[in-house]
């Protein structure tokens, strides 16, 4: 299996240790044929981007496509879930002008209202003490994220059931009917084996991501290959892969 793309990198805009050039050139290095900048939305208060900063990306990323033409170089964004309504922190001019829309659960947010901030903040962490609470904020942080995928175009989960656990089977489904693919991450532990396996009920689409944080990392999908591997995701259903025998 050949991985030919990476669309969940960051960089020195959230809380990367590289520029998107360090970036693009490691990815070139890798032989990858395109590659994602999607750094956190500027609703995650520690390490999202500014949402001016956005715009500046835009510009670096349209000059580094014509230096650069061996690779495609995609802008985007790893939105965060900002409540249990399923709202997200990136906006409709900052759609307009990325490529790609990631999106996952992150701690750091300040939820929209106290209800999100409990279920968030509270529930979820109690969840993992009292197991009678799991089943609920289950249901609940299920519900955050299929509400998101029906009202935004999200190309991709990011790491589903790192931060907030959920039931996979039936985001899974949500995802297919919306065109929405699941990560298998290779810098979390999600999506596991276990997980792969729920979501392979389903037609869902997989796609395999370094989360890199520093340019070493762009195109390492060591971690995320093997959990599809035993697993045995068909690489049909893996959008960013190729059989070794068709390179």
């Amino acid at each position: 299996m050949k991985i030919i793309g990476d669309y969940h990198t960051h960089t020195i805009y959230s809380h990367g240790k590289g520029t998107i050039r360090e970036n693009v050139e490691a990815a070139i290095e890798r032989g990858l044929e395109e590659i994602a900048i999607c750094d956190h939305g500027p609703g995650h208060i520690i390490y999202g981007a500014k949402r001016e900063d956005i715009f500046k990306m835009r510009k670096e990323i349209d000059e580094l496509n014509k230096e650069y033409r061996d690779i495609k170089i995609l802008l985007g964004a790893e939105a965060n879930v900002m409540d249990y309504d399923g709202n997200i922190d990136i906006d409709k001019e900052i759609m307009e002008i990325i490529d790609i829309l990631l999106l996952g659960f992150h701690y750091g947010v300040i939820p929209r209202n106290g209800r999100s901030m409990y279920n968030l903040y509270v529930l979820n962490p109690i969840s993992k003490i009292l197991p009678f609470t799991r089943e609920k904020i289950i249901e609940l942080n299920t519900y955050a994220l299929v509400k998101a995928i029906e009202k935004y175009p999200i190309d991709i989960i990011t790491h589903p059931g790192s931060k907030a656990k959920l039931d996979i089977e039936k985001v899974a489904k949500i995802a297919y009917k919306n065109n929405t693919a699941l990560e298998i991450n290779s810098s979390h532990s999600q999506l596991s084996v276990e997980n792969i396996k729920e979501a392979l009920k389903t037609n869902v689409d997989f796609v395999i991501n370094s989360d890199a944080h520093h340019p070493s990392r762009v195109g390492d999908f060591s971690g995320g290959i093997e959990r599809a591997l035993k697993a045995k995701v068909p690489i049909s259903r893996i959008r960013n892969a190729k059989d070794n025998m068709e390179v």
